[in-house]
């Protein structure tokens, strides 16, 4: 981040006086924030989305998708369509489900003219070390496809989330780039507790700790010496009974920072390289995770983009806020200027924002400019 100059984030709203295509509208804002300048020839770029869980309809739509497609091949670049897995046994628990469910929500090579590359690989064990300087990490473990990317294009779907309290771009690239065991080590100081019932001593969880902490007992069920566990979590990401509990409860703001040093470590390297495009549309309370879409809390906004991952955050937070709250939906009766996300998720969005300031990931202070 430049600190003499305020970073810029580019702002389509929804409506166009001159009646242009929205989808063209975000090309454009791409454009506008610098994309060729970004992306040079022959660079492999990773298009990172959320592909959405089935049954649900708040993530970016593909249309939307083949337009940044075509904007990256423009500028000489190679696009591929990235994710990583989810740490929750759902239709994107390992990169056969996750690809079908992107099949299944619209994802095709026919639709998006690109292929699609699972960040962390076929079961969520592809991930690199990234060292960071953080208060919870000196190193943080990111899908391999998307350290190894020359360039990134950030596309991310702006709402709620019940444990983060909002989702924008920070959370879509730390949490959502960081591999299986990442993402337990964000959601929680992990100590892996093994189901015996559930436990078929297969050894995969021996095989795959790092440190040796793992033992096959003369019961015949894993038993995890925890004076020698680190929490890395790569034990439950390598069992594929789910024998090994995953555990869900940490204080949100330790969520967030850890969100944001991840997302610290998934930037590592490119600077100059990453751009971020956010769409304020169909904004859920909750996470694209689930299998349903709740009512949007307001009504749409418009779209976002900048080379500032914290400011774009930060403007869709203010842009959102600003807005009234959507007759039945969770936001019913909040008028402009209350704070939507904490009020409807009773968490404070904005810990991520801070830190990843701290982090020097960008400034929350930006200049909103808007393009017809």
């Amino acid at each position: 981040m430049n600190a003499t100059r305020t970073p810029i984030v580019y702002f389509a709203p929804m409506r166009s006086k001159m009646k242009r295509s929205l989808v063209k509208r975000a090309g454009d804002l791409l454009d506008r924030a610098g994309l060729r300048e970004a992306v040079f020839d022959q660079d492999l770029v990773a298009i990172k989305l959320h592909f959405g869980e089935q049954g649900n309809t708040g993530f970016v739509q593909p249309i939307f998708l083949r337009e940044v497609v075509g904007r990256v091949k423009a500028a000489g670049g190679k696009p591929f369509l990235t994710d990583s897995n989810t740490l929750y046994r759902g239709q994107r628990f390992n990169a056969v489900d996750h690809l079908e469910c992107a099949l299944h929500n619209g994802f095709s090579y026919a639709t998006v003219e690109a292929p699609l590359v699972i960040a962390d690989g076929l079961d969520g064990r592809e991930a690199v070390d990234v060292p960071v300087s953080g208060k919870h990490f000196d190193s943080v473990r990111i899908g391999a496809a998307a350290v190894h990317a020359d360039a990134m294009v950030v596309v991310t779907h702006v709402k709620g989330h019940e444990a983060a309290g909002f989702g924008g771009a920070l959370k879509n690239v730390g949490m959502g780039l960081g591999c299986r065991s990442a993402k337990q080590r964000m959601h929680a100081d992990f100590r892996p507790e093994v189901t015996a019932e559930t436990c078929t001593a297969c050894k995969r969880c021996v095989q795959w700790c790092p440190v040796g902490a793992i033992t096959i007992g003369p019961d015949r069920v894993a038993v995890v010496d925890y004076d020698v566990c680190y929490g890395c979590g790569e034990c439950v990401a390598a069992c594929p009974y789910g024998a090994i509990a995953t555990q869900w409860k940490t204080d949100a703001g330790m969520l967030q920072e850890k969100i944001a040093e991840h997302a610290a470590g998934a930037l590592s390297g490119k600077s100059g390289k990453v751009l971020f495009l956010s769409f304020l549309t169909g904004i859920s309370p909750d996470c694209d995770c689930w299998n349903f879409s709740d009512a949007p809390i307001v009504a749409d906004i418009g779209v976002l983009a900048s080379t500032d991952i914290v400011a774009i955050d930060q403007a869709a937070y203010d842009l959102v806020n600003a807005a009234a709250g959507l007759p039945g939906s969770r936001g019913e009766g909040l008028s402009g200027g209350v704070d939507k996300f904490t009020t409807v998720s009773g968490v404070d969005g904005t810990h991520a924002m801070v830190h990843a300031e701290v982090l020097g990931l960008g400034s929350r202070t930006y200049d909103l400019r808007t393009i017809e």
